[in-house]
Order: structure tokens, then C-alpha cells, then sequence
């Protein structure tokens, strides 16, 4: 009976905004510091601008298309109405939070003003940073001299101005400003008074100083009221023959500036006229997305809210240990031929990996270094040290992904310097990414050639290597090296087939190999043996490999899952899913890594990955999965995935009638990103 129930899928958008919830709920914990709660609102805010940018985007083309181009299974219209509902109600939470947030501020003698808030004193203080700091940023465009405002810069913020007199008959006019966050700080902060601190946005700045903007128009009441555009990211990619994936992606970065918007947003108090005036001139129809929102937008600029010397309303700093096994002035090429090494980050520095390029790129020994980039660091220290090889006369050689969502523009700047240095870089042709994180060193001793691998489930970067938690495998195993050159080899020769003995890659078999894996533990649970899998991703989607987790859980393998992002798959469905349990564990650092174990009839199979479950990483990128083959990694892994699903304060249930409804267990509190910083941290 109970294989016949059909497999239930939660939509994919509303797991994504469940996710954000979660993101959102850590702006409310009041458990949580001030300041970092109020940079989980930025972060929410970019969130769900990526979101309307990308998938949002997607379903307003599913509407405009030829029915079959897109999964028919998904009503796009019904899918953009509770988007519509769920962005509405979160929104609300959202002004309300942040209202909590500045009254707490408040309390701790740190006030938000705006500018009718002003004293005289501060008044001056603005007026003149104003004058010397922001006014040459600002190019008003003057409403009704405009035929077309339609290109507002997506991402922006744009004050629209009303211009009255309280003199004469003269109509009212209207003006937009572009807010300068790109080159103005976004918070000012004013002089002290006595144990009061004051801090003031942009946008309040050039409120208060309208006047000084629009004094020769001869008008006297000035009123502004914040707007935003967002813009479909999706980007064109028309390929012509005779022009290099370079420039084509070049041409295409331009389009995407010029996208179609996908929301307009404005604030709530605007007057209905200045507002039917913006909309014409935008082209927005009624039935286009518009929503009335607060007095500010662009909330991801609060994830660099200034640092005020208040070390009590931020988070504890975890700063990041070295790896046990790595001792300062070590050769870490030495380190890797002895044993693996698995570093964890942030837990563990990143400064290994950047020693390790430093001592290959002037190792004499060293012949050739390969690796693959996906997102640099905004001042790449990696690739500096790949540079630096190339001027040592090491052979070097780039994956560079040019696709790379949002780093597109970045990664093509990186492709130029790196040409000028003699580096060889290859791109990816149309269709597919290069997701996989790969680095192999090809050193000469003792007349061969000996291979140091490195396979993370992160970018190599050490920016985002300080808040994304992600594992990164540091080898010389052979079995595994010889795989991570024939996948160089691979994407180098047009992806020419080859066999792996290791690794397993997409879009080649990475579906079918974990789907064998589950239809052994089906095979063993049907044999009464013990049976289960535990799945650690960012993301669940693939119908396909979601329907064999519910045969599984219907042969009664246990199943956990800590998925940070979405899970389309409905745990603890009874006849379905109730041997799955799944978890989302939201917290300080962005839970990234992948890691996958299964029982294998009581010999534990281990893998880290770069791909997450979904159809985009199964089909159309290059993705890889390494297994672990160290038994002290192998018991690290076990520990750290452990404490995770003890976690009863920073975990949600997946599933249930409530979403995101935190995980509560009786017993000691674990809080598991600081129980993992703990357990790595006690050899160090």
C-alpha cells in the first residue's frame, strides 16, 4: 500500500524563500547581537534580490514562452502568486524587526536618525560632509525633461524627489537621484554627545540637503522617497563563430545591465500622483510586480554596518586555527605525501592553501600547476601565487569559469591578467560550468612524476573562506590524483570521455553512481541488515534521486539530511518519508560544505563533493565527488556531521505542518558551529 503513495515535492521557490526565512528568523533571535542580527537583515535583503533577479526572472519568461519550453508540471502564474504572498508577509516581519533592532539601539545609546531628527549642531556637521563628500556623486534627472527613465541601474537606489512651492501657482516637479553607495559609505557617523552615538544614512544625508541641489528651480519644499529597480539576470548568450566565449560574454554582461525588471519597489508614503508618474515613465503596467516597501532599500549594505568600538553587541570572534597537523615553516608538499589532510573552513585558515600555491610556485621541483576558479577573492592572493609560478617558469594552467553567476564580469578581468602573465587559461563553452574546485601539482622527483591533488567542496577563495563552512581534501594519493588529471585532461580536450577509479564527475555518471549507492542500502535493508545514509548539501531538488530517497525510506533505510537551503523532498510523510529526518541548520557562517555517508553494510563509504542534488548540477556542470579514504578523516567527518544533527539551537525541522520551526531536544544546548569550532580546535 504503502509504495503506492505518490511521491510529494515541495516547489522549489517556496523552499528557497523557507530558506530565507530562516535567514530571517536569525535577524529576530534576540539571543543573537545586535549588530549581527542586523546584518542578518542584509543579508536577507541581497537574498531576495538574487532571488527576484534569477528565479523570479525565470518564471515571468516561463509566462511569456511557448508552452513545452519550460517544465509543464510548473504553473508559472500560480507559483508568482505565493511568491507574491510570502514576500508580503515577510516583508512586514522584515520593517518590523528592523524597527526592534534600532529601538534596542537606542537603548544601548546608539541612535539611527534621519534628517528631521537633526540638531542644529549635527545639521552643520552634515551639511558640510555633504558638500565636501557627496554632492559631486549626484546627477539629478529632472522627471519631466526625461522621455525615458526605463534603464535605471539595477541594485541602485534612487531617491524620488518632489519639488513644491509654497509661492507661487508653478505645478510641482519631480526629480531621481542615485544614491552614491558605490562611492559613499551608506552610514555616516556623527559626532558624539556625551555617551550618545549618532549614525545617519546616505539617503537621510541627501534628504536633508535637498535644497542646496535644487536651489536654482526657485522651489522651497522638498520631499524624497526611496525607489528601486531589479532586473532579470538571466543572461543571452548568442553565439557567433567568429568571436571568442570571452567577448561573447562580454557582450552579454552589457545586456544583463538593461534586463527586464522584474520589481519595482517603492516607499509605502509616497504620494499616488508622484508614484503614477514614475510608473509611466518606467513603463510599469499594473499587472507588472510593484510593491510598496519602507523608507530604505538595499538592506545588504548593513552587512558592513561601521564597527562603533562595541565588541558586546557583535558575535564572539572565532578566529581561525591552523591545522594540527601543518606547523608554521612545514613544507605542507611533504605533509601531503605522508598522509591526507582535510582542513575545514572557516574553523581552519585558509592561509594553508595559499602556502601550499607559495611553496609549489617556487619549489624547483615543481613542474606544472593546474587548477580550477570559480569565484576569486576580490584581491586573490591565489591568483597572485599562480602568477608567481608562471614567473618561475611552472607550467600554468586555469579553469576559469567565465558562467559564474554575478562574478562574470570579475572572473573576465581575472582571465586578462592572467593571459599577461604567460598563464594558460581555459574557458567553458555555453550550456556548461565548470563548478568542480580542483588543484593538482605535478612535481619531479627521482626521475618521475608525482601528483599533490587538492578537492574542495568551496570556492578557492579567501574571502568567502572566512564565513562559508566548506571541506577541502589535500592528497597524493595516487587513485585520486591520476582521477583529478584525466579531469583536467577532460576539460582541456572538449570533454572527452575517460574512465575515473575515484572520482565520480557530472554531468558523467554522479547521478547514477549515488543512485546505485541508495539501491544497495534498499537492497541491504530488504536483507535485514543495517542501512543509512546521512546527506549534507546546500540544496535537494532532483526529482529523480528524490523519489529514490522516498523507495529508500519505504524499505526502512534511515535517512538524515541537514540541508542549509532547499529540500524539496517532505520528510516524515507516513508511508513515505517516514524514515527521513531532515534538519536546516542557519547560523553564524553559511553552512556550505557537501558531505555524504553510507552504511554500506557497516564499511562506511565517505565522499565530499562540489555539487549539490539538483538538475543543474547532475546535468549541466562539471561537479565532482572525491571519496575519503583516510579512517582519522573519515572519524573527523562522523564527529562533525553528529554534533550537527545533535544541534537543538540553531537547527530547523525540514518537513512538518510549521516551516522552520526550530529543532528542541531535551539535554545539554549544542549550538553546533561553536561545538565544531571546539572539537577541531582541541589539538591545536
Amino acid at each position: 500500500m504503502a509504495s503506492r503513495i505518490k511521491p510529494q515535492m515541495l516547489n522549489r521557490e517556496i523552499g528557497w524563500l523557507n530558506f530565507n526565512g530562516r535567514v530571517l528568523q536569525e535577524a529576530a533571535d534576540k539571543e543573537n547581537p545586535l549588530i549581527d542580527r542586523l546584518k542578518f537583515l542584509g543579508i536577507f535583503s541581497n537574498n531576495r534580490d538574487e532571488f527576484f533577479r534569477v528565479r523570479v526572472a525565470t518564471l515571468n519568461r516561463m509566462l511569456k514562452v511557448e508552452k513545452g519550453l519550460y517544465d509543464t508540471e510548473i504553473n508559472a502564474k500560480k507559483v508568482l502568486d505565493q511568491i507574491g504572498e510570502i514576500v508580503m508577509i515577510q516583508e512586514k516581519e522584515f520593517q518590523q524587526i528592523f524597527e526592534s533592532i534600532v529601538k534596542e539601539f537606542a537603548e544601548h545609546n546608539i541612535h539611527i536618525i534621519n534628517e528631521k531628527q537633526l540638531t542644529t549642531k549635527q545639521g552643520d556637521f552634515v551639511r558640510k560632509y555633504f558638500q565636501e563628500q557627496v554632492r559631486v556623486f549626484l546627477f539629478p534627472l529632472m522627471i519631466s525633461s526625461v522621455k525615458d527613465i526605463s534603464t535605471l541601474v539595477d541594485k541602485s537606489i534612487y531617491l524620488a524627489v518632489s519639488l513644491e512651492s509654497s509661492s507661487s501657482d508653478a505645478p510641482p516637479d519631480y526629480a531621481l537621484i542615485e544614491v552614491p553607495t558605490k562611492a559613499v559609505s551608506r552610514f555616516l557617523i556623527l559626532p558624539k554627545e556625551g555617551k550618545r552615538e549618532y549614525i545617519m544614512l546616505l539617503d537621510d544625508v541627501i534628504r536633508f540637503s535637498l535644497s542646496e541641489i535644487f536651489f536654482l528651480f526657485g522651489y522651497d519644499t522638498y520631499n524624497a522617497f526611496a525607489v528601486k529597480v531589479t532586473r532579470d539576470a538571466e543572461l543571452d548568450i548568442d553565439i557567433d563563430v567568429s568571436k571568442s566565449f570571452l567577448e561573447v560574454m562580454s557582450e552579454s554582461l552589457k545586456q544583463r545591465k538593461q534586463g527586464n525588471p522584474v520589481r519595482f519597489v517603492y516607499d509605502n508614503s509616497m504620494p499616488t500622483e508622484l508614484l503614477k508618474v514614475l510608473r509611466k515613465k518606467l513603463n510599469i503596467r499594473k499587472d507588472d510586480p510593484i510593491r510598496g516597501g519602507g523608507r530604505y532599500h538595499n538592506f545588504k549594505d548593513f552587512t558592513s554596518f561601521p564597527d562603533l568600538g562595541h565588541p558586546e553587541l557583535e558575535n564572539w570572534p572565532l578566529a581561525p586555527q591552523r591545522h594540527p597537523d601543518i606547523n608554521p615553516n612545514t613544507s605542507i608538499l611533504s605533509l601531503m605525501k605522508q598522509k591526507d589532510i582535510m582542513l575545514h573552513f572557516p574553523y581552519q585558515t585558509f592561509r594553508h592553501v595559499i602556502d601550499l600555491l607559495r611553496e609549489a610556485s617556487i619549489d624547483p621541483h615543481v613542474r606544472s600547476i593546474k587548477m580550477t576558479i570559480y569565484r576569486a577573492a576580490k584581491n586573490s592572493s591565489v591568483i597572485n601565487a599562480l602568477i608567481n609560478a608562471a614567473r618561475n617558469g611552472k607550467y600554468v594552467t586555469v579553469y576559469m569559469e567565465l558562467q559564474a553567476r554575478f562574478d562574470e564580469e570579475a572572473n573576465i578581468f581575472w582571465t586578462e591578467r592572467l593571459h599577461e602573465e604567460g598563464v594558460k587559461v581555459i574557458h567553458s563553452i555555453p550550456g556548461i560550468k565548470v563548478h568542480s574546485k580542483l588543484l593538482i601539482i605535478r612535481r619531479k622527483e627521482s626521475s618521475k612524476d608525482v601528483f599533490y591533488s587538492m578537492i574542495s567542496t568551496g570556492n578557492f577563495n579567501e574571502d568567502t573562506a572566512r564565513i562559508y563552512a566548506d571541506d577541502s581534501l589535500l592528497t597524493s594519493d595516487p587513485r585520486i590524483c591520476q582521477d583529478v588529471t584525466n579531469a583536467f585532461h577532460q576539460m582541456e580536450s572538449s570533454y572527452k570521455p575517460y574512465h575515473y577509479k575515484s572520482l565520480v564527475l557530472s554531468p558523467f555518471s554522479m547521478r547514477n553512481h549515488f543512485i546505485r549507492l541508495v539501491n544497495q542500502e534498499i537492497k541491504n535493508a530488504k536483507a535485514g541488515k543495517e542501512t543509512w545514509v546521512i546527506i549534507k548539501l546546500n540544496n535537494l531538488v532532483d526529482e529523480t534521486i528524490n523519489k529514490k530517497l522516498y523507495k529508500a525510506s519505504q524499505a526502512g533505510v534511515k535517512i538524515n539530511l541537514i540541508i542549509r537551503g532547499i529540500c524539496v523532498l517532505i520528510p516524515g510523510v507516513p508511508g513515505l518519508s517516514e524514515n527521513i529526518k531532515g534538519i536546516s541548520i542557519v547560523d553564524r557562517f553559511l553552512e556550505h560544505s557537501r558531505v555524504i555517508v553510507f552504511c554500506n553494510d557497516n564499511n562506511p563509504l565517505y565522499y565530499i563533493t562540489s555539487a549539490d542534488w539538483m538538475i543543474r548540477n547532475f546535468d549541466n556542470r562539471i561537479e565532482v565527488a572525491c571519496p575519503i579514504y583516510d579512517k582519522t578523516i573519515q572519524q573527523d567527518l562522523w564527529e562533525m556531521l553528529q554534533i550537527q544533527l545533535a544541534d537543538n539551537t540553531k537547527a530547523r525541522i525540514l518537513g512538518g505542518k510549521k516551516p522552520n520551526a526550530y529543532r528542541k531536544t531535551k539535554g545539554v544546548k549544542v549550538r553546533s558551529q561553536q561545538a565544531i569550532y571546539d572539537f577541531l580546535s582541541k589539538d591545536v
